[in-house]
């Protein structure tokens, strides 16, 4: 009997009338304690003459130089929190010595210290006594986070983040609650990935084959002469001894045969045509659920990795000397060989008839299944069939069970009958229809599209003022501190811990956070937020010239984004100082990096923690090649890029952006081809230019031994590299040790951008001037422990923003 498919219509009709009524963020039944207001500690008068002296010319309402006066300013706007922005704008260019311009009158020292001492503690005094955690938005899980939410839901190890499409970006990262909008054709979207999802859940899907690819990441053809084959490893999901193949994450929806195919290169200078006499195929039993897929030859000792002169006159193409050689291709399955193929080491072919590289995989196939057979318990049908009905008339009390388990966790919260009203009657409607298991799958599907999934859902007490702050309940915090760390839904654990009312005793967020870092999960924050404030990536959008850097391939790119995120991976899991950012002594390597980077020593596609000599000018971020190429055009480096990444990312200094009129850099001048410095100042002899690239240019300067792909070199148009730099300030330094001094002189600036940029992306949102003390706090607590990155997290998850939500305005 055919089964029909869980229907879609109920739960886009769920979704549809749930999602304007979220919208306006309802209010809850109980009523959660209002936090006290402090009495406000008394602000002393600060000294007025500094702004009246030294600003007042140029910030006034006439001249409004950058979009700022101090007119209406006055001293006891401290005292009930009036123009914060002005005032925390005031204080970040005052606290960095950029006001007064250095050209002009200077207040002596002590003023200047009195002036930030009086303005920072005014503002902190006013934030410490009336928190203010920002405007509430709701916030839509983006792709990754609903991907992640599917698969620990329901133990589903499938990524179905590329089903959705790309989300927008706000302030640097892609979880911004204002930029994740919701459209109809959106919403039609999820429904449709929804249905896929809770019918390989729920092993209802259709026994139809159908080939799923998967193509090996290779570069294009060398010299038109096709594309080659490393003799080496091309994944870890690989055998040692493996080359010039590929593997990947697979999931077979029913037990049954599953034919495995390779296309395989053709050795010509045409690898795109797919035909049909470079295709190998065998067929192997799989169980369902998932399983890694995988095709490669052997390593061979001595290769052969000749190349032949090409002609484009096919007369004259030389005919291969020797015939054909087997070479054995073996199929894997999670990492064991199932069955060998023999296949020729070239193919001749009536066009073409090159054997200039040895054979590898350019794409696997999988097609299935064939002769599929029944239901089999996966994980994931483990997860959601709790109970097995034994008879029709205990059917809807197993399938109540198994839905009020489900919503559960999916909702993170505990749920009542008017959730689980509208996921009964999708079941209902579709075991009418069918069966017990289709109608679990349909109720499945509700879920995955209900609104408390697929948002972020708080609420306000009964009530409650609009504008009033009161602490978000333990429930909501678990939630926010899960999709801060692992991009994904709470635990058991978590959520047990927050449904006891424990969440709030002294020392339990900490020590969740502790708890949830050691778990495999936490890799999230490597993959998003580093991620993104990293720009890593962007890597794989970056397309070096190949004429200008022939060295660069497909392993390297792979290599530089390891590295990066090893990196970052291990400062965070071991505890680290965020000073390893600036100036570490180690770093993490595999052969093919550490030879782009002139070190020896290092052999194997494996990466591993490697000790720098200063000597290699290696060491912290600005020493990875990953950030050099982010930072470069395809076939030059850019002093500018690289200087506004530092400003940003590491100094928290971006400047303005440039006026669209901006001409390009002048790359020749009297027929001679410039260098990077020669080509700026040219450029700064606009004084419209020169006041941001003051700023940018020394920082990028100190970084031209680096070229676009993070090589070392010495020279720049035929000339010796002048890395020599002048800051605004007339402190002068040299080359990449010489930026790591000036960086690690200035580590509070560092502590204070790293903060901000993590709690922009812990809280989903941009920061604004109440968040500022926040951000001092944080970092002023790292700093007296050493710069610890775990320090800041927990200040981020125990701090004002994170734990306290302001009811909406009406």
């Amino acid at each position: 009997m055919t089964l029909a498919r869980p229907s879609t219509g109920g739960a886009l009709l769920l979704l549809s009338t749930a999602v304007a009524a979220l919208a306006a963020a309802t209010h809850s039944d109980g009523v959660r304690a209002q936090i006290a207001q402090p009495a406000v500690a008394h602000v002393q008068n600060g000294p007025p003459e500094l702004l009246e002296h030294y600003c007042a010319r140029c910030h006034n309402d006439d001249d409004k130089v950058a979009n700022l006066s101090i007119a209406d300013l006055r001293d006891n706007d401290l005292l009930i929190g009036k123009h914060a922005d002005e005032w925390e704008k005031i204080l970040r260019r005052t606290s960095l010595g950029e006001m007064p311009p250095r050209n002009k009158p200077q207040p002596d020292p002590a003023m200047r210290a009195a002036f930030i001492q009086w303005l920072k503690g005014s503002l902190d005094a006013y934030a410490a006594a009336h928190p203010d955690p920002g405007r509430a938005t709701l916030r839509r899980l983006n792709r990754v986070e609903y991907a992640n939410a599917v698969r620990d839901l329901l133990a589903l190890d499938v990524d179905v983040s590329r089903d959705l499409p790309q989300d927008n970006s706000g302030y640097g990262f892609d979880n911004i609650a204002d930029v994740l909008t919701v459209s109809p054709t959106l919403i039609d979207r999820y429904v449709s990935v929804a249905g896929k999802i809770a019918r390989i859940a729920t092993g209802t899907s259709s026994p139809r084959a159908f080939v799923t690819s998967y193509e090996v990441p290779k570069d294009g053809s060398v010299l038109n002469s096709g594309r080659p084959a490393y003799n080496e490893r091309a994944s870890d999901m690989l055998p040692l001894g493996s080359r010039g193949g590929g593997a990947f994450r697979y999931y077979a929806r029913h037990d049954g045969v599953y034919e495995v195919s390779g296309w395989l290169n053709a050795n010509t200078n045409n690898e795109t045509d797919r035909l049909k006499e470079d295709k190998v195929s065998v067929r192997v039993p799989l169980t369902a659920g998932a399983h890694t897929i995988g095709m490669a030859f052997h390593r061979t000792l001595a290769p052969d990795e000749s190349v032949q002169t090409l002609r484009n006159d096919l007369d004259k193409v030389p005919l291969p000397v020797d015939a054909p050689k087997p070479l054995p291709l073996d199929v894997l399955v999670d990492g064991v060989r199932v069955q060998q193929i023999s296949v020729p080491s070239y193919r001749l072919s009536p066009r073409y008839s090159q054997r200039n590289f040895p054979r590898d995989v350019l794409q696997i196939d999988v097609a299935g299944p064939y002769d599929a057979r029944g239901k089999v318990d996966t994980p994931s049908r483990k997860r959601i069939f709790l109970c097995r009905p034994r008879a029709a008339s205990a059917e809807t009390a197993c399938a109540q069970k198994i839905i009020i388990a489900l919503a559960h966790r999916a909702y993170r919260r505990p749920v009542g009958e008017a959730d689980v009203a509208p996921l009964m009657k999708l079941y209902a409607s579709e075991r009418a229809a069918s069966d017990f298991d289709h109608g679990i799958a349909a109720a499945v599907e509700g879920v995955l599209v209900a609104p408390h999934f697929l948002f972020l859902v708080e609420s306000d007490p009964a009530g409650s003022v609009p504008g009033s702050v009161h602490r978000v309940t333990d429930l909501e915090l678990a939630s926010r501190l899960s999709f801060f760390l692992w991009s994904s839904l709470p635990d058991d654990t978590l959520l047990k811990v927050a449904e006891q009312g424990k969440l709030g005793m002294p020392g339990a967020i900490e020590a969740q956070v502790t708890r949830m870092l050691a778990d495999p999960r936490a890799d999230a924050l490597t993959k998003n937020f580093a991620g993104q404030w990293l720009y890593l990536r962007n890597l794989d959008q970056q397309r070096p010239d190949i004429r200008v850097y022939p060295e660069f391939d497909t392993r390297l790119r792979a290599a530089m984004a390891r590295e990066t995120e090893m990196f970052f991976g291990y400062v965070l899991h071991t505890n680290r100082s965020l000073l390893d950012f600036l100036a570490a002594d180690y770093t993490f390597l595999n052969q093919r990096l550490a030879a782009h980077y002139g070190i020896a020593g290092v052999s194997g596609t494996a990466f591993r923690k490697v000790a720098l000599d200063p000597a290699w000018h290696r060491g912290g971020l600005l020493g990875q090649a990953s950030i050099l190429t982010v930072t470069s055009y395809g076939n030059h480096t850019s002093v500018v890029k690289r200087g506004k990444w530092v400003l940003e990312n590491i100094l928290a200094a971006a400047p303005p952006p440039p006026p669209p009129d901006v001409p390009a850099l002048q790359e020749t001048h009297d027929g001679r081809k410039l260098t990077a410095r020669e080509q700026l100042e040219l450029h700064r002899a606009n004084p419209a230019c020169a006041s941001c690239h003051v700023k940018m240019d020394p920082i990028g300067f100190a970084l031209e031994n680096f070229d676009a792909v993070g090589g070392w070199r010495t020279q720049d148009a035929g000339q010796i590299i002048d890395a020599a730099a002048v800051l605004p300030d007339g402190t002068k330094f040299a080359g990449f040790d010489g930026l790591q001094t000036i960086l690690l002189a200035r580590k509070d600036e560092f502590a204070d951008a790293f903060t901000r940029r993590l709690l922009t992306y812990a809280l989903a949102r941009g920061l604004v001037a109440q968040d500022m003390p926040t951000v001092r706090k944080i970092a002023a607590s790292a700093a007296a422990d050493d710069y610890r990155i775990q320090t800041i997290l927990k200040g981020i998850a125990t701090s004002a923003p994170f734990t306290l939500r302001k009811t909406p305005a009406k």
